[in-house]
C-alpha cells in the first residue's frame, strides 16, 4: 500500500491477554495492565504483514514493512491526556502514530467514543481498541492530516446568539443554573408585560414588548410560561410568574 496504513480487524486469543484477581465465592475479576495489550496488538500487525518489536526506545510498540514509514502505537488500558501527549511527541519519528487502549465496559472509551475519535482525528493521531480476554483488535482511525472545516449553519447561529443577547447576564463556565439566552430574554419581556397587564393579543404584546418573534415565542411556550385564553390572545402560567420571580431584571431590548 505504499505509504498508507489501513488496518483491518483483527482477533488474536493469547495466554497473556489477561490477569486475572481472584475473590472469595468463586467470583472472578480482570485486572488488566498496558503490556496485556501487547500480544494482540503484536499478532494484529504481523497479520498485516509488519514486524513488530516492543519498547524501542521510548514507544511501546514499532511495527516496519517492506521499507514503509515505521509504525508507533503507545498504549494504555485508558484513555487519557498523557496517552495524547506520548502520541504527539511520537510525530517527530513518524506520520504513523497511534494509540490503543482497552475497550472496556463504563470506560471513558464507551462513554465519549465520538469524542475521543473527534479529537485524535483533529489531532492526526490514529486509533485502536483491544478487546479482552478475547484478544480482538479494532482499528478506529488512521493517521493522516485533519483539514478543519467551518460549518456555516452553527457559526450564523453563534454570531446570532451574541448579537441578539442584551449585555452579558450569564457568566462563561456557570453550570446548574438556566443561561439567560436572548430567546429566553425576549421570553421574559413577554412575561413581563403579561404580569403587569394581563392577557394580550400577540400583536399588541409584540408591540407592547418590543419582541418581534413574541408571537412564535407564545406558540412555541418552550418554557411552559403562556397559554391561550381564546384565539391570538395570551396569559402568564403560574409557571410563568415564578419565572419573574426568579428573573427579577430583564435588560431592555
Amino acid at each position: 500500500m505504499g505509504d498508507s496504513c489501513h488496518f483491518r480487524s483483527y482477533g488474536c486469543t493469547s495466554d497473556h491477554s489477561q490477569s486475572l484477581n481472584r475473590r472469595p465465592g468463586n467470583r472472578t475479576t480482570m485486572t488488566t495492565y498496558e503490556v496485556d495489550l501487547y500480544p494482540p496488538i503484536k499478532a494484529f500487525l504481523e497479520g498485516q504483514g509488519y514486524a513488530v518489536k516492543g519498547e524501542i526506545g521510548r514507544c511501546d510498540v514499532v511495527a516496519l514493512r517492506d521499507g514503509e514509514p515505521p509504525v508507533v502505537i503507545e498504549m494504555k488500558t485508558r484513555f487519557s491526556l498523557e496517552l495524547i501527549f506520548q502520541a504527539v511527541e511520537r510525530f517527530s519519528l513518524t506520520d504513523k502514530v497511534y494509540v490503543a487502549i482497552e475497550h472496556r465496559p463504563k470506560s471513558l472509551w464507551t462513554r465519549r467514543s465520538k469524542d475521543i475519535q473527534r479529537l485524535c482525528r483533529r489531532l492526526g493521531i490514529g486509533l485502536l481498541t483491544v478487546h479482552l480476554p478475547s484478544g480482538l483488535v479494532e482499528p478506529r482511525l488512521d493517521p493522516g492530516s485533519y483539514e478543519r472545516r467551518v460549518v456555516k449553519a452553527k457559526r450564523e447561529r453563534l454570531l446570532r446568539e451574541f448579537a441578539h443577547r442584551v449585555g452579558d447576564p450569564t457568566a462563561g463556565g456557570i453550570s446548574k443554573r438556566p443561561v439567560m439566552t436572548a430567546y429566553r430574554q425576549d421570553a421574559l419581556r413577554c412575561a413581563q408585560v403579561l404580569g403587569k397587564q394581563g392577557p394580550q393579543k400577540v400583536r399588541d404584546l409584540r408591540v407592547i414588548a418590543g419582541v418581534d418573534r413574541a408571537g412564535t415565542i407564545m406558540l412555541r411556550d418552550v418554557y411552559g410560561w403562556f397559554e391561550r385564553v381564546e384565539r391570538g390572545v395570551y396569559q402568564l402560567t403560574p409557571k410563568g410568574e415564578d419565572a419573574l420571580q426568579q428573573f427579577a431584571t430583564v435588560p431592555p431590548p
